[in-house]
């Protein structure tokens, strides 16, 4: 996993089409419990070099019920995004996710995984890829979530820009979430001894 983790970081395939450089953000362990897979990198999470490090991860990490430290313990989480660097912004947000990164990396670094781990299918681009059976709409697959569960988890991403959203689907937070944070607990449990 090292090797592959150090050519995903070196990776320039898509160097030309970023308007803000490459800086591939990926973390992981053979041993990850639960692979988060997620759009693309942000601004700040660009500047950083640290994944969901912003408004968006402080609400994952809520709705997974974890602290930081847990949350960047390797052997918990893989963070697995469908593009590995910032794509820019565009009229309504970010740019979509490069679709080079995905066919390139995810099968090796799925591969390279001990365990059967916990999918976090995060936003629309990544039920397109891991989520065949998704439905037209991601609401109308993330209600389907019981379908899913427990092994795979299909979740909006958690932009502050999805606040809407929130606010239209409370089933959300009162069914999904504690059923999901019981989940992550149970899973990482066995591996508290790392933290």
């Amino acid at each position: 996993m090292k090797s592959l983790l150090s050519e995903i970081r070196s990776c320039e395939v898509c160097a030309n089409a970023l308007p803000h450089g490459v800086r591939p953000v990926v973390r992981g362990s053979t041993n990850a419990k639960v692979v988060i897979i997620g759009q693309a990198p942000g601004r700040r999470v660009h500047e950083s070099g640290i994944p969901w490090d912003d408004p968006s991860g402080v609400r994952l990490r809520d709705w997974l019920g974890v602290s930081d430290e847990e949350f960047y313990n390797e052997q918990h989480f893989a963070i697995l995004p469908m593009g590995f660097c910032y794509p820019g912004t565009g009229k309504s947000g970010d740019l979509p996710p490069r679709p080079e990164c995905a066919p390139l990396w995810h099968p090796r670094f799925l591969d390279s995984l001990k365990s059967d781990p916990i999918l976090l299918i995060i936003g629309m681009y990544a039920q397109r890829r891991y989520l065949p059976e998704r439905e037209k709409t991601l609401t109308a697959s993330v209600l389907r979530w019981k379908d899913f569960a427990p092994r795979r988890w299909v979740l909006p991403h958690p932009s502050p820009r999805n606040v809407r959203w929130f606010k239209t689907n409370p089933w959300f937070e009162k069914t999904l979430l504690p059923s999901l944070r019981e989940t992550i607990r149970t899973a990482i449990a066995t591996d508290q001894s790392s933290v």
